[in-house]
């Protein structure tokens, strides 16, 4: 079930997909079976699809002095929330509420994807994601990875590249 370059084979359609499409991205959606006991979905993602985990990404929603912001990072580190507040500019940043961020993103948790957001949020990628040709991020639901160079994945978000990770 990959897409390559705008050509989807069977792996149904998200906003995130839609999204790269519409923009004429290169990219390849990746489908694999989705085990709900599973106590991380992105570790899952990089085992299900062979891919080392510091090439797969989790997008995670933080609220950044009050404003709901979106943290791309490896699934194989944390979100650094200092770092985070810092790279968007503001001051102090804790995790957003889940229900706050699956309302406003339109994605369920554990399918949060960065692209295709129902309200665009201000978005940091980790600095770790230019280390590879291309990364992994949800493709807006759970059993489903998008594979897209780092660059495409800043431009389409207007994302801000910084270290917010630790490992």
């Amino acid at each position: 079930m990959a897409k390559k370059n705008g050509k989807r084979q069977g792996a149904g359609s998200t906003p995130a997909i839609v999204a790269l499409e519409k923009a004429g991205a290169a990219f390849t959606v990746h489908a694999y079976e989705h085990d709900p006991a599973t106590p991380s979905y992105g570790e899952e993602a990089a085992q299900a699809l062979g891919v080392e985990p510091g090439r797969v990404f989790k997008t995670l929603v933080a609220e950044v002095d009050g404003a709901l912001t979106v943290a791309v990072v490896p699934v194989s580190g944390s979100l650094d929330l200092k770092a985070l507040a810092t790279a968007v500019g503001g001051k102090r940043a804790a995790m957003a509420d889940p229900a706050a961020a699956e309302r406003t993103t339109g994605y369920v948790r554990g399918g949060i994807s960065p692209l295709g957001q129902r309200k665009r949020l201000p978005t940091a990628l980790d600095a770790s994601a230019r280390a590879h040709a291309t990364i992994c991020v949800s493709a807006g639901r759970r059993g489903l990875e998008v594979e897209l160079a780092p660059e495409d994945l800043a431009g389409l978000t207007g994302a801000v590249v910084a270290a917010i990770a630790r490992p």
